[in-house]
């Protein structure tokens, strides 16, 4: 056996091969930048073979014993890096850059920055101390840009920053999304027992306010900072055990810290989006798409902004975006930014623009700028006639009539399909049908993460696992709680599936919300009105099961009490009814997944695997669930169901989970 220093002499050349490999890709992918600069209708982006070399990737990564999805995660980074490489190229635009930020290196700001610019070869990274700074840098000329956090998906609109995009002379050139994620920062040998004192910036403080809010009734402190990464160095600096900074990962390398705690924020998927400004407005390359930012007032008469927005709408131009900020010049006057999708160079969008500047008072383009498509999707579903045995799902159609009573939020009425998003997944309309899977209870950390992988391999698009069982016995396993919870959304996170779980009490709600995706309300607890009603409260998407001897009458009564306490992410499960027949664990009640559809516009799965008892019954249960229109499949999977700690006669193994997934048309992942 070799000895670690020759190992890591060898893995010290492989990454040397690794890095020679990707500068040669580099150097062709300026050459097809030149392709596409000589051929104008070239388009700079290609989804089409991104996709293709996405599950190439895949497929040669497990060909070589890879993980296929670890080696195309690491190619999405590649292509992204590609495709800002060519815009560049096309316009002109990699002259030296100077770009001023408010904080220090290492803070959120910096790495947007760094992400955005990563494509020019020369940038310069001013800090200021303040967003104003930032504005005056660049109106000085000692930037060329400006880096400005417009919103987070937590702490919502930054207000200071939409006055200063007002200000003369400024264009707005380019966005920027970057996932922040919080973490706790410490000395070396630091402990979270240890820390006392917390030091950030007040948006972090906003962010992550249920975590310090328990830190602050243990005895702690917290200090505003000017900034995130600043908080961090100053730890480092002053050499105190009893202090931690909340900050990024790159802070922590920046400044010799050591993480103590990550995911500290209130929401999982946390989001700020940045605003790149110049003094100029820049030409950019039209084939990319792109969106416009407006500024507007209107007159103080009824309907004013509502006729903005239908001569928008006519003119079929997407609003992305409407936010209202006091005017910083006239009193009691509201300014409205607005988002549309499309670039002025379009002309369908720079003739609504101008139909729309008819019903306001000011209107002023603030930029119009590229912007980069999303990411791939997880996995693709394949079509009815790509595989054999793919059922077709029936569209719902509204009853033929409806009683004259108070409308519900559940009632179909003339609401088309409601389809709900969760971390990129879309669950309902006429999206193809969604397979969730996993073990009924997480017992292990090895077992939910095999659990993972072997969900993603086979297509299915999101993971569920029970952490807080509600047993027919006391006697029963009763779940991990939290310690599992925190195994899921770690196996999840792994394997880029969103996580479903269950919650039996409301005091748990916000606390599991906080890692799971979606929230599982279990037929047990489908009348549990207090837990519905603290469901409803929730940012989190919600599973409803049907209860065991209820009716859709009173299902869809239960999702009524979940909308009315705000939370119009809503999924309905239909998991079979108690009946007198007793060969099946229940009874699966196919009939309600068409009435349901008839009924609500909500969502509807079905789980076959409570409703058979048994595994070998479990595929063909699933396959009528489709073919009666269900919107997808939440199947048990085990990767040992004869040893599981509860429901293993009807988990399917991995290897049927494969079968099933391939039967119901959901291909195997690609990227």
């Amino acid at each position: 056996m070799s000895d670690l220093s020759t190992l890591r002499d060898d893995l010290d050349a492989v990454d040397r091969k690794l890095v020679d490999a990707l500068a040669e890709r580099q150097r062709l992918v300026a050459d097809v930048a030149a392709v596409k600069a000589a051929d104008g209708a070239l388009p700079i982006q290609d989804p089409d073979r991104e996709q293709d070399l996405l599950s190439r990737v895949h497929a040669l990564a497990e060909d070589a014993g890879l993980d296929g999805y670890f080696a195309s995660q690491l190619y999405r980074q590649i292509l992204r890096h590609s495709v800002r490489y060519q815009a560049v190229r096309q316009t002109g635009g990699d002259a030296p850059v100077r770009v001023a930020y408010q904080g220090v290196e290492g803070c959120y700001s910096h790495s947007a920055a760094r992400h955005h610019f990563a494509a020019v070869a020369d940038v310069g990274y001013l800090g200021q101390s303040t967003f104003g700074g930032t504005i005056e840098a660049l109106k000085r000329g000692d930037a060329d840009r400006a880096l400005l956090p417009v919103e987070n998906t937590t702490a919502g609109p930054i207000s200071g920053v939409y006055d200063l995009l007002v200000e003369p002379g400024l264009h707005i050139v380019g966005e920027e999304v970057l996932k922040v994620e919080h973490c706790l920062l410490g000395l070396p040998g630091a402990t979270l027992a240890d820390i006392r004192h917390i030091g950030t910036h007040p948006q972090a403080i906003r962010q992550s306010s249920l975590f310090l809010d328990a830190f602050k009734s243990d005895g702690g402190h917290v200090e505003d900072e000017g900034d995130t990464a600043g908080a961090a160095k100053a730890v480092a600096e002053k050499g105190d055990k009893t202090r931690a900074a909340i900050a990024g990962e790159d802070a922590a390398e920046r400044y010799g810290l050591h993480v103590l705690k990550r995911n500290i924020a209130n929401r999982k998927d946390n989001f700020t989006r940045f605003l790149i400004v110049a003094t100029e407005p820049l030409t950019h390359d039209a084939r990319l798409p792109h969106k416009t930012s407006l500024v507007l007032s209107t007159a103080h008469e009824t309907g004013a902004l509502a006729k903005v927005l239908q001569t928008l709408a006519e003119a079929e131009v997407n609003l992305t975006k409407l936010e209202s900020r006091p005017s910083p010049t006239t009193p009691f006057e509201s300014l409205f930014y607005l988002d549309i999708e499309g670039g002025t160079h379009e002309e369908a969008v720079a003739d609504a623009i101008e139909a729309a500047r008819a019903h306001t008072r000011t209107l002023r383009v603030l930029g119009s700028y590229p912007v980069f498509r999303a990411e791939t999707p997880r996995a693709a579903v394949a079509s009815a006639a790509s595989g054999d045995g793919a059922a077709v799902r029936p569209k719902a159609t509204a009853p033929p009539s409806v009683k004259a009573s108070r409308r519900k939020l559940v009632d179909r009425g003339d609401r088309p399909d409601s389809v709900v998003e969760i971390a990129g997944v879309r669950i309902g309309g006429d999206e193809p049908p969604v397979l969730i899977a996993g073990p009924c209870s997480v017992e292990s950390h090895d077992q939910i993460f095999a659990s993972a992988r072997a969900v993603r391999e086979a297509g299915g698009l999101m993971l569920r696992g029970g952490c807080f069982k509600p047993r027919t016995l006391p006697y029963d396993f009763q779940g991990l709680g939290y310690e599992g919870l925190t195994m899921m959304h770690d196996a999840g996170r792994e394997n880029g599936l969103p996580i479903v779980t269950e919650v039996v009490h409301p005091r748990d709600v916000e606390a599991v919300s906080r890692e799971a995706d979606v929230i599982q309300i279990g037929a047990r607890n489908m009348q549990n009105f207090e837990l519905l009603k603290e469901v409803g409260k929730s940012h989190a998407a919600v599973l409803l099961k049907r209860g065991m001897s209820s009716s859709i009458d009173e299902w869809l009564a239960a999702a009524e009490y979940v909308m009315a306490g705000g939370n119009d992410r809503v999924i309905l499960c239909e998991r079979g009814i108690r009946t007198f027949e007793t060969a099946t664990r229940n009874t699966l009640d196919l009939s309600a997944v068409i009435v349901a559809r008839e009924r609500t516009h909500l969502p509807v799965i079905v789980d076959p695997s409570h409703a058979a008892g048994l595994r070998r019954w479990v595929p063909a249960l699933a396959k009528a669930a489709i073919a009666a229109g269900a919107h997808g499949l939440i199947v048990e999977a085990h990767p040992d169901p004869d040893h599981a700690l509860s429901d293993g006669p009807q988990s399917l193994t991995f290897d049927q989970l494969r079968q099933l997934a391939e039967e119901i048309g959901v291909a195997p992942v690609a990227a």
